[in-house]
Protein backbone atom coordinates (compact mmCIF):
# COMPACT_ATOMS: atom_id res chain seq x y z
CA UNK A 1 0.00 0.00 0.00
CA UNK A 2 1.35 3.01 -0.94
CA UNK A 3 1.79 6.20 1.94
CA UNK A 4 -0.66 8.01 0.27
CA UNK A 5 -3.33 5.09 0.68
CA UNK A 6 -2.26 4.24 3.64
CA UNK A 7 -2.73 7.74 4.79
CA UNK A 8 -7.13 7.33 3.71
CA UNK A 9 -6.90 5.32 7.06
CA UNK A 10 -5.65 7.94 8.88
CA UNK A 11 -8.64 10.17 7.84
CA UNK A 12 -7.97 11.56 3.69
CA UNK A 13 -10.88 10.06 2.50
CA UNK A 14 -10.82 11.57 -0.89
CA UNK A 15 -7.90 9.40 -1.60
CA UNK A 16 -9.35 7.20 -4.68
CA UNK A 17 -10.77 10.37 -6.22
CA UNK A 18 -7.39 11.54 -6.00
CA UNK A 19 -5.96 8.99 -7.02
CA UNK A 20 -8.54 9.74 -10.35
CA UNK A 21 -6.86 13.10 -10.64
CA UNK A 22 -3.22 11.74 -10.68
CA UNK A 23 -4.70 9.55 -13.71
CA UNK A 24 -6.23 12.69 -15.23
CA UNK A 25 -2.97 14.59 -14.86
CA UNK A 26 -0.98 12.35 -16.64
CA UNK A 27 -3.48 11.70 -19.43
CA UNK A 28 -3.31 12.88 -23.24
CA UNK A 29 -5.52 15.80 -22.21
CA UNK A 30 -3.13 17.55 -20.00
CA UNK A 31 -1.79 20.95 -20.64
CA UNK A 32 -4.73 21.52 -22.98
CA UNK A 33 -6.86 24.59 -22.36
CA UNK A 34 -10.82 23.45 -22.06
CA UNK A 35 -13.08 25.64 -25.00
CA UNK A 36 -13.80 28.83 -23.25
CA UNK A 37 -11.70 28.82 -20.62
CA UNK A 38 -8.92 31.42 -19.52
CA UNK A 39 -6.26 31.80 -21.66
CA UNK A 40 -2.52 31.23 -20.82
CA UNK A 41 -1.03 33.19 -18.29
CA UNK A 42 -4.21 35.43 -17.99
CA UNK A 43 -7.06 35.55 -15.39
CA UNK A 44 -10.39 34.78 -16.79
CA UNK A 45 -11.62 37.86 -15.51
CA UNK A 46 -10.34 39.71 -12.28
CA UNK A 47 -9.58 37.70 -9.48
CA UNK A 48 -6.38 39.49 -8.70
CA UNK A 49 -4.41 38.04 -11.45
CA UNK A 50 -3.02 34.78 -12.22
CA UNK A 51 -2.50 31.62 -9.64
CA UNK A 52 0.59 31.53 -11.83
CA UNK A 53 2.26 34.26 -13.84
CA UNK A 54 3.29 33.65 -17.38
CA UNK A 55 6.90 33.24 -16.77
CA UNK A 56 6.36 31.20 -14.15
CA UNK A 57 3.82 28.73 -16.14
CA UNK A 58 6.74 28.76 -18.88
CA UNK A 59 9.51 27.78 -16.51
CA UNK A 60 6.66 24.99 -15.05
CA UNK A 61 6.44 23.30 -18.59
CA UNK A 62 10.09 23.43 -19.93
CA UNK A 63 11.02 21.45 -16.40
CA UNK A 64 8.02 19.37 -16.49
CA UNK A 65 8.89 18.04 -20.01
CA UNK A 66 12.31 16.72 -18.67
CA UNK A 67 10.00 14.28 -17.10
CA UNK A 68 8.06 12.23 -19.41
CA UNK A 69 4.76 11.98 -17.68
CA UNK A 70 4.87 14.92 -15.49
CA UNK A 71 2.62 17.44 -15.77
CA UNK A 72 3.81 21.26 -15.79
CA UNK A 73 0.13 21.43 -13.44
CA UNK A 74 2.09 19.48 -10.73
CA UNK A 75 4.95 21.75 -10.70
CA UNK A 76 2.88 24.94 -11.09
CA UNK A 77 0.28 23.77 -7.83
CA UNK A 78 3.71 23.04 -5.85
CA UNK A 79 4.93 26.41 -6.82
CA UNK A 80 1.71 28.31 -5.64
CA UNK A 81 1.31 26.47 -2.30
CA UNK A 82 5.41 26.61 -1.35
CA UNK A 83 5.47 30.16 -2.11
CA UNK A 84 3.22 32.08 -4.33
CA UNK A 85 4.73 31.25 -7.50
CA UNK A 86 8.39 33.11 -5.78
CA UNK A 87 6.24 35.65 -4.89
CA UNK A 88 5.73 35.75 -1.20
CA UNK A 89 8.34 37.30 1.01
CA UNK A 90 8.02 34.84 3.95
CA UNK A 91 10.93 33.60 5.55
CA UNK A 92 13.25 31.76 2.90
CA UNK A 93 11.83 32.39 -0.30
CA UNK A 94 14.47 34.85 -1.19
CA UNK A 95 17.03 34.22 1.14
CA UNK A 96 17.55 32.19 4.91
CA UNK A 97 15.31 29.63 5.54
CA UNK A 98 11.82 29.14 7.12
CA UNK A 99 11.18 27.82 10.59
CA UNK A 100 11.47 24.27 9.04
CA UNK A 101 14.65 25.15 7.69
CA UNK A 102 13.14 25.11 3.91
CA UNK A 103 14.79 26.98 1.49
CA UNK A 104 13.54 29.52 -1.82
CA UNK A 105 10.57 29.11 -4.19
CA UNK A 106 10.12 25.67 -4.02
CA UNK A 107 11.00 25.50 -0.47
CA UNK A 108 13.86 22.73 -0.58
CA UNK A 109 15.85 21.37 2.95
CA UNK A 110 19.02 21.51 1.77
CA UNK A 111 20.13 17.72 2.25
CA UNK A 112 17.21 17.55 -0.43
CA UNK A 113 18.60 20.39 -2.69
CA UNK A 114 22.28 19.06 -2.47
CA UNK A 115 21.07 15.49 -3.41
CA UNK A 116 19.06 16.68 -6.65
CA UNK A 117 20.27 19.60 -7.71
CA UNK A 118 19.82 21.13 -11.26
CA UNK A 119 21.26 24.18 -13.01
CA UNK A 120 18.34 24.93 -15.05
CA UNK A 121 18.73 26.62 -18.36
CA UNK A 122 19.83 30.38 -17.46
CA UNK A 123 19.80 29.42 -13.80
CA UNK A 124 23.08 29.87 -11.10
CA UNK A 125 26.08 27.83 -11.26
CA UNK A 126 26.19 26.46 -8.67
CA UNK A 127 22.90 25.51 -8.52
CA UNK A 128 21.25 27.60 -5.83
CA UNK A 129 17.63 26.71 -4.14
CA UNK A 130 17.03 30.43 -4.66
CA UNK A 131 17.08 30.58 -8.21
CA UNK A 132 13.80 30.19 -9.58
CA UNK A 133 15.23 28.23 -12.53
CA UNK A 134 17.26 25.71 -10.13
CA UNK A 135 14.63 25.63 -7.97
CA UNK A 136 11.81 23.90 -10.56
CA UNK A 137 13.86 22.35 -12.32
CA UNK A 138 15.40 20.61 -9.40
CA UNK A 139 12.00 19.32 -8.18
CA UNK A 140 11.35 18.58 -11.06
CA UNK A 141 14.22 15.85 -10.92
CA UNK A 142 13.19 15.10 -7.43
CA UNK A 143 9.34 14.33 -7.95
CA UNK A 144 10.20 12.31 -11.35
CA UNK A 145 12.85 9.91 -8.91
CA UNK A 146 9.88 9.50 -7.03
CA UNK A 147 7.64 8.35 -9.92
CA UNK A 148 5.51 11.76 -10.51
CA UNK A 149 6.00 10.42 -14.52
CA UNK A 150 3.69 7.72 -13.72
CA UNK A 151 -0.04 7.53 -12.89
CA UNK A 152 -0.27 5.26 -10.24
CA UNK A 153 2.89 6.86 -8.31
CA UNK A 154 1.92 10.20 -8.53
CA UNK A 155 -0.16 10.98 -5.13
CA UNK A 156 2.87 9.28 -3.40
CA UNK A 157 5.54 11.08 -5.04
CA UNK A 158 3.93 14.81 -3.79
CA UNK A 159 3.55 12.97 -0.23
CA UNK A 160 7.58 12.28 -0.66
CA UNK A 161 7.64 16.03 -1.39
CA UNK A 162 6.19 16.99 1.67
CA UNK A 163 4.72 14.70 4.15
CA UNK A 164 1.06 15.67 4.52
CA UNK A 165 -2.44 13.63 3.33
CA UNK A 166 -4.11 17.75 3.19
CA UNK A 167 -0.68 18.70 1.12
CA UNK A 168 -0.93 16.20 -1.37
CA UNK A 169 -4.83 16.82 -1.86
CA UNK A 170 -4.15 20.34 -2.42
CA UNK A 171 -1.76 19.68 -5.31
CA UNK A 172 -3.66 17.33 -6.92
CA UNK A 173 -6.64 19.48 -6.79
CA UNK A 174 -4.90 23.11 -7.66
CA UNK A 175 -3.30 21.15 -10.42
CA UNK A 176 -5.99 19.48 -11.92
CA UNK A 177 -7.94 23.29 -11.70
CA UNK A 178 -4.60 24.79 -13.73
CA UNK A 179 -5.67 22.02 -15.99
CA UNK A 180 -8.57 23.26 -16.37
CA UNK A 181 -8.25 26.86 -16.49
CA UNK A 182 -4.51 27.66 -16.78
CA UNK A 183 -4.93 31.22 -16.57
CA UNK A 184 -6.98 30.30 -13.04
CA UNK A 185 -7.61 33.60 -10.63
CA UNK A 186 -5.26 33.98 -7.46
CA UNK A 187 -8.43 34.45 -5.38
CA UNK A 188 -10.02 31.41 -7.28
CA UNK A 189 -6.73 29.45 -6.56
CA UNK A 190 -6.70 30.32 -3.01
CA UNK A 191 -10.58 29.20 -2.37
CA UNK A 192 -9.81 25.67 -4.22
CA UNK A 193 -6.54 25.24 -2.55
CA UNK A 194 -8.45 25.97 1.38
CA UNK A 195 -10.99 23.89 0.48
CA UNK A 196 -9.15 21.06 -0.68
CA UNK A 197 -7.18 21.22 2.41
CA UNK A 198 -10.36 20.54 4.24
CA UNK A 199 -11.11 16.84 1.88
CA UNK A 200 -11.93 14.31 4.76
CA UNK A 201 -13.40 16.56 7.04
CA UNK A 202 -17.07 15.37 8.62
CA UNK A 203 -20.03 17.20 7.36
CA UNK A 204 -21.89 19.01 10.50
CA UNK A 205 -24.86 20.97 10.35
CA UNK A 206 -24.48 24.76 10.96
CA UNK A 207 -20.52 23.79 10.55
CA UNK A 208 -18.12 26.66 10.22
CA UNK A 209 -14.54 24.72 10.81
CA UNK A 210 -14.76 24.07 14.78
CA UNK A 211 -15.32 19.97 14.12
CA UNK A 212 -17.05 20.04 10.64
CA UNK A 213 -18.17 21.86 7.62
CA UNK A 214 -21.94 22.18 6.15
CA UNK A 215 -21.52 23.26 2.38
CA UNK A 216 -22.03 27.10 2.82
CA UNK A 217 -19.90 27.39 5.79
CA UNK A 218 -17.01 25.39 3.65
CA UNK A 219 -17.37 28.10 0.48
CA UNK A 220 -17.91 31.17 2.59
CA UNK A 221 -14.65 29.95 4.39
CA UNK A 222 -12.82 29.40 1.00
CA UNK A 223 -13.67 32.44 -0.28
CA UNK A 224 -12.80 34.39 3.01
CA UNK A 225 -9.46 32.70 2.65
CA UNK A 226 -9.15 34.94 -0.44
CA UNK A 227 -9.99 37.93 1.00
CA UNK A 228 -13.87 38.18 -0.46
CA UNK A 229 -16.55 37.68 2.02
CA UNK A 230 -19.68 35.72 1.41
CA UNK A 231 -23.24 35.58 3.15
CA UNK A 232 -23.66 32.60 5.44
CA UNK A 233 -26.19 30.48 3.92
CA UNK A 234 -26.78 29.13 0.05
CA UNK A 235 -29.48 31.23 -0.55
CA UNK A 236 -27.88 34.32 0.17
CA UNK A 237 -24.92 33.50 -1.41
CA UNK A 238 -26.44 32.97 -4.93
CA UNK A 239 -28.45 36.04 -4.46
CA UNK A 240 -25.03 38.02 -3.92
CA UNK A 241 -23.69 37.00 -7.36
CA UNK A 242 -22.64 37.93 -9.58
CA UNK A 243 -24.21 35.50 -11.48
CA UNK A 244 -21.94 33.59 -14.48
CA UNK A 245 -24.30 33.97 -17.93
CA UNK A 246 -25.80 30.56 -18.29
CA UNK A 247 -23.78 30.38 -22.02
CA UNK A 248 -20.88 30.91 -19.97
CA UNK A 249 -18.48 27.38 -19.47
CA UNK A 250 -18.05 26.90 -15.46
CA UNK A 251 -14.62 28.09 -14.21
CA UNK A 252 -12.34 26.51 -11.02
CA UNK A 253 -13.56 28.64 -8.20
CA UNK A 254 -17.22 28.98 -9.30
CA UNK A 255 -19.95 28.39 -6.91
CA UNK A 256 -22.46 26.03 -8.53
CA UNK A 257 -25.96 26.10 -6.51
CA UNK A 258 -28.86 23.28 -6.36
CA UNK A 259 -32.25 23.39 -5.53
CA UNK A 260 -36.04 23.56 -6.57
CA UNK A 261 -35.51 27.20 -8.09
CA UNK A 262 -33.76 30.48 -7.60
CA UNK A 263 -35.79 31.21 -4.27
CA UNK A 264 -35.35 27.60 -2.79
CA UNK A 265 -31.77 27.14 -2.87
CA UNK A 266 -30.55 24.47 -0.90
CA UNK A 267 -26.73 23.69 -1.34
CA UNK A 268 -23.98 25.07 -3.20
CA UNK A 269 -20.33 23.12 -4.20
CA UNK A 270 -16.88 25.12 -5.46
CA UNK A 271 -16.14 23.83 -8.94
CA UNK A 272 -12.61 22.68 -9.45
CA UNK A 273 -12.89 22.40 -13.05
CA UNK A 274 -13.50 19.24 -15.51
CA UNK A 275 -16.82 18.37 -14.31
CA UNK A 276 -16.18 17.70 -10.74
CA UNK A 277 -17.05 19.97 -7.55
CA UNK A 278 -15.92 19.75 -3.52
CA UNK A 279 -18.83 20.18 -1.57
CA UNK A 280 -19.75 19.08 2.23
CA UNK A 281 -22.98 17.24 1.42
CA UNK A 282 -24.79 16.05 4.38
CA UNK A 283 -24.85 14.44 7.20
CA UNK A 284 -23.10 11.37 7.50
CA UNK A 285 -20.84 12.50 4.73
CA UNK A 286 -17.26 14.21 4.73
CA UNK A 287 -15.83 16.86 2.86
CA UNK A 288 -15.21 15.28 -0.88
CA UNK A 289 -15.17 15.70 -4.50
CA UNK A 290 -17.98 14.52 -6.42
CA UNK A 291 -18.98 14.89 -9.94
CA UNK A 292 -21.54 17.53 -10.68
CA UNK A 293 -23.44 19.06 -13.80
CA UNK A 294 -22.72 22.89 -14.00
CA UNK A 295 -25.39 23.73 -16.49
CA UNK A 296 -28.30 25.84 -15.46
CA UNK A 297 -31.11 23.33 -15.17
CA UNK A 298 -29.51 20.22 -15.34
CA UNK A 299 -30.80 17.77 -13.00
CA UNK A 300 -28.68 16.77 -9.52
CA UNK A 301 -30.67 13.73 -7.60
CA UNK A 302 -33.76 15.50 -6.60
CA UNK A 303 -32.62 19.14 -7.32
CA UNK A 304 -31.54 20.91 -10.26
CA UNK A 305 -28.39 23.34 -10.95
CA UNK A 306 -29.84 26.57 -9.98
CA UNK A 307 -27.15 28.98 -11.73
CA UNK A 308 -23.56 29.75 -10.80
CA UNK A 309 -21.59 32.88 -9.51
CA UNK A 310 -18.01 34.04 -9.79
CA UNK A 311 -17.53 35.80 -6.26
CA UNK A 312 -13.33 36.90 -7.26
CA UNK A 313 -14.86 38.91 -10.44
Amino acid sequence: MGKVAGAAAAGLAAVTVLLGLAAALLGPATGTVPAGAGGSGTPADGGGGPAVPAPWEALDRSAAATCPGLSWEVLAAIGRVESDSGRSSAPGVASGSNAAGAEGPMQFEPATFAAYAVVGPGGATPPSPYDPVDAVYTAARLLCAAGAGNAHDLADAVYDYDHSPPYVATVLVLAWALGSDPGLATAAATAVAFASGQLGTPYLWGGTGNGGWDCSGLVRAAYAAAGVALPRVAQTQFAAGPAVPGEAPALPGDLVFFGGSATDVSHVGLVIGGGLMIDAPHTGTVVRIERAPTAPGAAWGSEVVVGLTRPWA
